[in-house]
């Protein structure tokens, strides 16, 4: 009789959690459209401001990132020499 109150308390607790698992996933799914929908409202919005007042969106534009100075080390260079 103990095993099946087991097998049952267990088999509800794994609905409970399929069922809280598919919540999480439509919410996440929500939130990335959302956020992917907010990203398209701002770069049009950015275009529709750059197009109105094409000095000012140059100078909120990001700079680029500094170009690398050194670009690849290998590993053997950094290898002490054994003398």
């Amino acid at each position: 009789m103990g095993i099946w109150v087991f097998a049952g308390l267990s088999l509800l607790v794994a609905v409970v959690a399929l069922s809280s698992v598919r919540r999480l996933s439509r919410r996440l799914d929500s939130l990335t459209q959302s956020y992917w929908e907010l990203r398209y409202d701002y770069t049009r919005l950015r275009s529709q401001v750059s197009q109105l007042d094409p000095e000012q969106a140059e100078a909120t534009e990001p700079a680029p990132p500094p170009a690398a100075t050194v670009s690849f080390v290998s590993l053997s260079s950094m290898k002490k020499k054994a003398e």
